[in-house]
């Protein structure tokens, strides 16, 4: 049984990584800044802010994972890279794995490629691309953090949201740094299914200082 803190652990992917995980045995502990409107029984749920140092400190010392699954929208914009540069701080010398669930815009649109940011970034309706920023930005952090910090970085495909309705299938695809699409050119995956992703990778750890990404 590991010890596993999710920030945004209300969140769509969140509380989809929350659920797998408490379902595998796991102790989970859940922080965000609301009560959940369906809690999960047995997990540990924490009301507070990512942002509160002190709060950070006490859901993330002797945890095995932390996985940030926080929304950088609202009042959150431009803050969660600063959650990031608190955490690589405080877990580079300790045997705490970092998880971060990111964007798709990051992943190559083919390998070699220019990425999917490159290629869409004029179409982006400009109210969109801080989130996307933040995704890439955290991407960079951890990519320059010190060796000694066990991360591990998630795109999601290019179809990805609660507003989708995507059924769960219980099962996925795994990739890397390139965009996957299936045969009908389609990317995108329910919560649920990336969250089997997420935990089998803290269950059986492969993407060490590295990213993964999955689809249906």
């Amino acid at each position: 049984m590991a010890r596993i803190t999710v920030l945004g652990g209300n969140g769509y992917a969140g509380s989809a990584v929350v659920a797998e995980a408490h379902k595998r045995g796991h102790d989970v502990t859940a922080v965000s800044r609301t009560e959940p409107t369906d809690p999960v029984a047995g997990v540990d749920y924490v009301t507070g802010s990512a942002l509160d140092p002190s709060l950070l400190g006490e859901v993330t010392a002797g945890r095995d994972s932390v996985i940030v699954a926080l929304s950088p929208r609202g009042d959150m914009a431009g803050k969660v890279e600063g959650v990031v540069e608190d955490l690589i701080a405080r877990l580079a010398d300790s045997s705490t794995r970092l998880g971060y669930i990111g964007g798709a815009s990051s992943l190559l649109t083919e390998e070699g490629g220019p990425s999917l940011w490159e290629l869409t970034r004029e179409q982006v309706p400009a109210e969109v691309k801080p989130e996307i920023e933040t995704g890439l930005t955290a991407f960079e952090l951890l990519k320059a953090s010190p060796e000694s910090l066990d991360w591990f970085f998630v795109s999601p495909p290019q179809e990805f949201g609660s507003w989708l309705g995507t059924t769960p299938k219980g099962s996925y695809v795994l990739g890397g740094d390139v965009l996957l699409k299936d045969e009908e050119g389609k990317s995108t995956i329910a919560a649920a299914d990336l969250a089997l992703a997420i935990v089998d990778e803290l269950e059986a750890p492969t993407h060490h200082r590295r990213r993964f990404t999955a689809r249906h």
